[in-house]
């Protein structure tokens, strides 16, 4: 089920947001019905966009006892909430108090926030109740058990539930059969809930807060017999359109095309975690990769016009942005050919590797120095690098025919790399190669294919036959960026990708 609002009026600056229903379909909305005739709202009608959106929960009909299970609960909100964000709404409301026990490991796995209904219970009656006032609360066995009300009011306010014969009679009042979760607001549940609220008078408390969303549906009945109790969705629905509501700042998140090649995917990921400062597991690095190994080869496109990779590329950065990717990296040279076509029409950034590259050996060694390129005849002659490079001002040596035609053979041969071989005459073949760049005069090696650095690694001085040479792993240097940029977004705040 679905309901929706929206005014025709202009303004400059809409608020959608998204309101969780089916978890108590009339609570819900009796929500929505508040926000609708929230001052706030009626004041600027065209400023608000609200969606209510209900689907069938198998376990609503369940009593929320001190043993109830969240697991079903958990996944059909977060269900509804990943909707409401693909949808690109602001913010979620939750109206359920069980679900805001775990209302928080919802919102890690989002980009939107969820607003926080003890939050907002919390912020009026600060702003009504002075400290150390006794508060009694209406709320489920499973809401108490948790201690939701403690972790909020515990430090500043004494709290006081029903005895134990009126919370069971409260528990029958809400989820019996023909209790007020079922629409039955009048005669022995109504009363059921007066008896548990006298049973909190009696203990001293002067202000009786909710712990049932239900409970807005008879809080005026409640008042006139002078209970003093709360509306929570009338608060709910105030604090929803207050201005200062912070947006969600989710972790970055690195979106990885992977798969081209496999191994270097994987070799990728491992110098990404390698180079994360972290003292435990969740100081990593959020990470969505696709491992997609059917993109069409791309040196064979850029040498012999094969299959064209541009597609099945851009498929797989879109998929990468929809899952929440901050930046997209790319383990692959050759790729990156293709890589300006498709930024055009990219959310997020694609860090380039091979740009990376070259500001990386400007920085370290300068600009004097002759730079040798060991990479597939594809990068070559896409001559990616060769930009980069001049851009840099920077002298770009390449090997001879038959010196490149053995790079080609230690990534594609029959005992090459992608074969799944390290050691032996690919090994033999990319020494060869690289000495005779260096007899060229390069003092940097740019070990342009993702593959090369399985067999040599990035490396500041290493010899080959008496030729000392820096050896430059561009899966390294894009590893290290994003972690910086990692590291960047997590000390600004900033959802958006630094660039």
């Amino acid at each position: 089920m679905k309901a929706k609002v929206k005014s025709s009026h202009k303004a400059s600056v809409v608020r959608k947001l998204g309101i969780v229903g089916g978890l108590g379909s009339l609570a819900g909305g009796d929500l929505f019905y508040k926000l609708i005739k929230s001052r706030a709202v009626l004041e600027d009608q065209g400023r608000y966009h609200f969606l209510f959106e209900q689907h069938p929960f198998k376990d609503v009909l369940l009593p929320l006892d001190q043993g109830a299970s969240m697991t079903s609960r958990k996944f059909y909100v977060f269900q509804v909430c990943k909707s409401f964000e693909e949808s690109g709404f602001d913010a979620v409301m939750l109206p359920c108090f069980a679900s805001h026990t775990f209302r928080a490991e919802i919102e890690e796995e989002l980009g939107i926030p969820v607003l926080d209904m003890m939050a907002a219970l919390t912020r009026y009656v600060s702003q009504t109740v002075l400290p150390r006032t006794t508060l009694g609360v209406i709320a489920s066995d499973f809401v108490r058990h948790c201690g939701l009300f403690e972790q909020h009011f515990g430090q500043h306010f004494q709290i006081v539930y029903p005895d134990p014969e009126a919370q069971a009679g409260l528990m029958e009042a809400m989820y019996g059969v023909n209790g007020i979760k079922d629409g039955h607001l009048e005669g022995m549940p109504l009363e059921a809930v007066y008896q548990a609220c006298l049973s909190l008078q009696a203990q001293g408390a002067t202000l009786i807060l909710p712990g049932m969303t239900e409970l807005s549906l008879v809080c005026a009945d409640l008042q006139r017999r002078g209970i003093t109790v709360l509306d929570i969705n009338e608060i709910y629905a105030d604090f929803a359109t207050l201005d200062q509501q912070q947006p969600r700042r989710p972790p970055f998140k690195l979106g990885i095309v992977g798969g081209v090649g496999p191994a270097a995917t994987v070799d990728f990921m491992a110098k990404v975690v390698a180079n994360t400062p972290a003292g435990k597991d969740q100081d990593h690095i959020k990470m969505v990769v696709e491992q997609n190994p059917q993109i069409p080869d791309r040196t064979a496109n850029l040498l012999r016009d094969e299959t064209d990779p541009t597609m099945a590329m851009y498929a797989t950065c879109k998929r990468l942005e929809s899952a929440g990717a901050n930046a997209i990296a790319i383990p692959c040279n050759t790729a990156h050919a293709f890589v300006e076509r498709i930024q055009a029409h990219l959310r997020v950034p694609i860090v380039n590797m091979l740009s990376e590259t070259v500001e990386w050996i400007v920085h370290k060694y300068g600009s004097g120095k002759a730079i040798g390129l060991l990479a597939t005849s594809g990068t070559v002659q896409s001559q990616v690098y060769h930009q980069a490079a001049r851009h840099a001002g920077l002298q770009l040596l390449t090997p001879g025919v038959d010196y490149q035609a053995m790079v080609m053979d230690v990534i594609y041969g029959p005992r090459g790399i992608k074969a799944g071989f390290t050691q032996g005459l690919c090994r033999e073949q990319l020494l060869l190669a690289a000495e005779h760049l260096c007899e060229l005069g390069a003092g940097v090696l740019i070990l342009g294919c993702t593959e090369l650095p399985l067999v040599l690694a990035h490396c500041e001085a290493f010899d080959i036959n008496g030729h000392t040479v820096a050896l430059v792993d561009p899966t390294m240097i894009l590893a290290l960026k994003c972690v910086a940029l990692a590291q960047k977004a997590q000390l600004c705040g900033s959802k958006a990708c630094p660039r």
